[in-house]
């Protein structure tokens, strides 16, 4: 297993991370995700480790704690072997106060983390959404505050606008508040709007992407074909209209690209999927999901071997897309912009 730095920062972590999102099943939403219990989770936290990936991300929301409180308890034993990531952001309940980057939630959502994930610190601690009513100085004084209480090591940011980002390392340079060197953000072959703004936000300022969503919110999974109704496991049957948009005719376009490189390699769609991402500009790692073993093999099939230049420029162009103002019209001054592109 390859291991990069988390962004600018001295840490590294496996090209490949697991997402725990599977874990608990509370709640229709991430019921369609997947429904570990504690003891598949043992078993397929098992066979991260033997592959290399030390790695495990949760959330807070995720299962309303319970993908936390699996995650904790099939990690008994093992946490000095483990990189434990967790985010909190989102309401978690009805409180008015418990939701949010404020000061008042942070500490509690982090000592609430720390009790269901029963570890006394947090290797990557991620804010899952901007807070624009709590003042950016105030959030990072508490950051930097739980990283002196050793309770989190590394700060990073989830589903952030490229400004959201920039102001707030600003703010830490300001203070000197310890910088963000994550941005867990969504990007897939089918996805690549991460491009645009922060994928160069992320060159420029030493960000590394913690990828999620991969496979595209499920449409990269080798069972979508053309002309054909979805499977009847696909979460898409529940999930399709809460995730990203994709168009049909996109979708099949990327698939057919992906077939074809997937009959010259010998590889599958997800693994083809994965090692593209593998191979861009700042990805630290991509988070990888399954509901079972079998799943997680294959996934773990993405590594050790790249994709030629040819068939990432393949791949390239029947993803591509046209982006947004103004990111379109600076294509055109790469000579001077060349983060642009």
């Amino acid at each position: 297993m390859e291991y990069r730095h988390l962004g600018a920062s001295g840490f590294k972590v496996p090209v490949l991370s697991f997402g725990t999102g599977t874990f608990g099943g509370k709640g229709e939403f991430f019921e369609a995700w997947g429904t570990s219990d504690v003891a598949e989770a043992r078993r397929l936290i098992d066979i991260c480790f033997d592959a290399g990936v030390t790695m495990f991300d949760s959330a807070d929301i995720y299962s309303n704690g319970a993908s936390e409180s699996v995650l904790g308890e099939a990690l008994k034993g093992k946490r000095d072997k483990a990189i434990i990531s967790t985010k909190a952001t989102f309401r978690f309940d009805d409180s008015p106060n418990n939701v949010g980057s404020s000061r008042f939630h942070l500490i509690q959502a982090v000592d609430a983390a720390l009790k269901r994930l029963q570890t006394d610190y947090i290797d990557l601690f991620q804010l899952h959404g901007f807070d624009a009513k709590t003042p950016i100085a105030e959030v990072l004084s508490t950051l930097d505050d739980l990283v002196r209480a050793g309770k989190i090591r590394y700060t990073g940011v989830s589903n952030f606008s490229g400004w959201h980002l920039m102001k707030s390392q600003d703010v830490a340079d300001r203070y000197g508040y310890p910088r963000y060197v994550a941005n867990q953000a969504y990007y897939s072959l089918v996805g690549r709007d991460y491009e645009w703004e922060l994928m160069p936000l992320g060159i420029d300022q030493g960000v590394g992407a913690v990828v999620w969503s991969p496979l595209g919110w499920g449409r990269l999974t080798g069972k979508i074909k053309r002309g054909q109704a979805l499977p009847e496991t696909s979460r898409l049957h529940k999930t399709a209209d809460m995730g990203p948009p994709v168009p049909q005719e996109y979708l099949f376009r990327v698939l057919d690209a992906i077939d074809e490189v997937a009959a010259e390699t010998g590889k599958t769609v997800p693994q083809i999927a994965l090692n593209w991402l593998l191979q861009r500009p700042t990805v630290s790692t991509v988070l990888i999901g399954a509901r079972n073993e079998e799943q997680l093999r294959q996934n773990l099939g993405a590594v050790g071997w790249n994709l030629t230049p040819e068939q990432m420029a393949r791949l390239d162009a029947a993803s591509a897309v046209r982006p947004a103002y103004p990111y379109w019209h600076q294509e055109g001054f790469t000579e001077r912009n060349p983060k642009a592109v």
